[in-house]
């Protein structure tokens, strides 16, 4: 295995008026390709600012942070912008669709802003949702789709690029609980195709889906374990 994360001393500091909020304390973390990973930790203990790190939607105050290879602790924001489109899929809790397009506009984006050719990005978009069981779904808009479909449109999204990384926001939070079993389980089916998945959650059931469980609390890593209920299939 190969690591496609490194960071090594991570600070990040905000300044709040007069008032200087450490939000993350000397971190170091290492993933390694294909490793399916859960973020965890209290409100303000520091995972939305570490998660904000490593998605590249931010930059560190010290310390590095090697992408694949790549250091982009201290790249100017229209680096990150490339590096994110190429290395990292998201996927958020409140998904984050275009209202006006149809799943099938919504999943080919990150391959126009890849400068893929129309043919090659339909092909690749209608492959990447029928992989999330939406083959009769790609004309419906988002009002026309369940929340959990929703859902599988942002993943399929997510995947489209082929990315190092799935980084999931807590991905079942607008969800019920039976839809979230379903995309949970969908989850597990891209980490076994072998992609490298790691989800920000506040939810135990959400992280025992995980091999591995990072805690954070207070801006430290107060918990990093292997998932001993884990089962690979």
């Amino acid at each position: 295995m190969n690591k496609v994360i490194e960071i090594h001393d991570i600070v990040k500091n905000y300044q709040v008026g007069s008032v200087i909020v450490r939000a993350l304390r000397s971190v170091s973390i290492s993933i390694e390709r294909n490793e399916y990973v859960a973020i965890m930790g209290p409100s303000g203990s520091g995972k939305s600012t570490l998660m904000n790190l490593l998605g590249c939607l931010d930059t560190p105050s010290s310390g590095s942070y090697i992408l694949n290879g790549t250091d982009v602790s201290k790249m100017e924001d229209d680096y990150l912008a490339e590096i994110r489109n190429k290395e990292i899929g998201f996927v958020f809790q409140t998904f984050n669709l275009l209202p006006r397009y149809s799943a099938l506009e919504n999943v080919t984006l990150p391959l126009i802003y890849a400068g893929v050719a129309k043919a090659e990005r339909e092909k690749l978009a209608v492959e990447t949702l029928m992989q999330v069981g939406l083959a009769d779904r790609m004309t419906h808009k988002p009002n026309e789709l369940s929340g959990g479909q929703r859902q599988r449109v942002a993943i399929a999204r997510a995947l489209v690029n082929k990315p190092s990384i799935i980084l999931a926001d807590e991905p079942t939070g607008n969800l019920d609980s039976k839809t979230s079993v379903d995309i949970m389980g969908l989850l597990d089916n891209i980490h076994k195709q072998g992609n490298t998945v790691i989800v920000v959650t506040h939810e135990e059931d959400i992280a025992k889906h995980a091999a591995r469980i990072i805690r954070l609390f207070d801006g430290e890593i107060a918990q990093d374990i292997l998932n001993d209920k884990y089962v690979k299939a």
